[in-house]
Parts: C-alpha cells; structure tokens; sequence
C-alpha cells in the first residue's frame, strides 16, 4: 500500500487540461488530410473507404474529400501524390452537419487549371443557436450519455473507455456513461447500423427521455466508413436516426470525442466548412 501511494505522489497529475489547453497530438498522428488547390490531386480508386469523389465541368476537376468517410489511411497522401495531399494534425473536426464534413478543390493537371470552388454550406448559425440554447436550458452544464454500440469493431468502443481513464477524466467536466437509456440525455453511437441491431437502436433511442441527444462517434457511424451500406449494414447512424453531432475519425482520439459532446452540448463551437 505504502508502495503505490508513494509511487502516486511520484506520477503526479497526469489529467490533460484540455479543452481548456490545447492538447498537442503525438508526432505520428494522422488528423485530417488537406487537399492543395491546383495541385494534382489523386482520383477517387486511391481511397478505400470512397471518400474522395471527383466531377468535371467547365471550372476544371472538382475533387472533394468527406471527412465522414476518411480513416486517415494516408494513401492519398502518398507518393506520386505527396505534396498534392498532406495529412493534417487538426483533430476538432465534429460537426452538427454532414455537409460541413465535405471538403471541395479545383485540381490542376495537364488540361485543368482552377482555384478553389469550396461553397459555404448554408447558414446555419440561427439553428444551432436555438439547438444549444434548449440543451443548455434543460442539461446545463453536465451529460449522461449511453454508449451505443451499433455493429462496431471495437476500436471507437476504447477510446470512449479511454475518456473515463485517469488521463482525459470527462467527469471533470460534468460528463459521464450510464448504463441505461432512460438514465441518459443521449446516445453515443459507434460503428455502422448492422441489419440484425436496427431495431435495437431505434428502441433504445426512443427510451432516451426527450430533448435527447445523438453522437455519431466514428467513421462507421458518421458514414457507414468502409462497411459501407449492404444486405448487412444500413450504413451510417442517419441512415436511421436524427444525428445532432458528427465525430469524424477510425478512431477519433479521446479529445476529439470530447470536443464533439462539447459542441453537442453547445459549450464549444461546430467545425464550419473551410475553404481550400
């Protein structure tokens, strides 16, 4: 006993401050890939999961990247494309909105030369004003949410475990998991919606008493990711359900989870569409 207090008092706190430090992701991490206007950017058959998609028009080659799909594999950051794609260390990418997940360029290559055409997804500031406004009113300033876990494989499953460790310590800021859906003010929702759960996650969103929140947390339950929709899967939680918060990522990292509640709960600001 004397032995683990004493090595207690060695360690120190080991809590992180964030969100209100920055957090400083580890040198190898991958956050979102940043897509070069006129560069020459790779065709859509790079991407595993279909997350680059292309057009063409007369303004040139439009290649657009959704970030509810990414995994941040880093194929198309590869060569003969490095430099054209570089993989970002930004990982505050939870939206309110699928469309502030998409990201669009103008490409340039031997016949195409063009700058940015990314478009400004429609205003929606008045919404999620109104939306944060009812939540704060009724939650304040703490969550109960109930993990659910809707086909997945596990990995986004640990790092929402991770949140309740001594290191990212959610209940710190008036945010916890419980066991049951009619204890909860929502749901965190992980993986694709397979065929034989869909039922099952209806039912238990519905016993969420209301306002109630949803958080798709991950690629697969942003997207369907690379299950994709099939005879097994219904594909992304919205295939299903309202989503109020999307956290892109295979997986998101623990503050990125956090930053995404917090934007639910309206304390921190959505990721808006930036321009390329």
């Amino acid at each position: 006993m004397l032995r683990i207090l004493i090595n207690a008092l060695r360690t120190g706190v080991v809590t992180t401050h964030y969100p209100a430090e920055p957090s400083v992701p580890p040198d190898r991490f991958r956050g979102a890939p940043v897509l070069r206007s006129g560069s020459r950017l790779p065709p859509p058959a790079v991407c595993p999961s279909g997350a680059l998609t292309e057009r063409i028009d007369a303004g040139g080659r439009h290649v657009a990247l959704d970030l509810a799909r990414c995994v941040f594999c880093g194929r198309c950051a590869e060569d003969p494309w490095e430099g054209a794609v570089t993989m970002g260390r930004d990982f505050e990418l939870a939206a309110r909105c699928r469309d502030d997940l998409r990201i669009e360029v103008v490409a340039d290559d031997a016949t195409i030369h063009g700058g940015s055409t990314a478009e400004p997804a429609r205003d929606r500031d008045a919404d999620a004003a109104r939306a944060s406004s009812e939540i704060r009113r009724v939650l304040g300033r703490s969550l109960q949410l109930r993990h659910l876990d809707a086909g997945s494989c596990n990995a986004c499953d640990w790092e929402l475990s991770a949140l309740l460790n001594p290191v990212y310590d959610v209940r710190r800021l008036g945010i916890d998991f419980v066991a049951s859906p009619r204890h909860a003010d929502g749901v965190a929702v992980t993986g694709p919606v397979t065929r034989n759960l869909e039922t099952a996650v209806r039912r238990t969103v519905e016993a969420v008493p209301d306002p109630r929140i949803v958080i798709a947390v991950g690629a697969c339950a942003a997207s369907g990711g690379i299950v994709g929709e099939g005879y097994a899967s219904a594909g992304g939680v919205d295939r299903i359900l309202p989503v109020d918060v999307y956290i892109p990522g295979c997986p998101p990292r623990p503050e990125a989870i956090i930053f995404g509640i917090l934007v639910a709960l309206g304390r921190l600001d959505a990721r808006r569409v930036r321009k390329a």
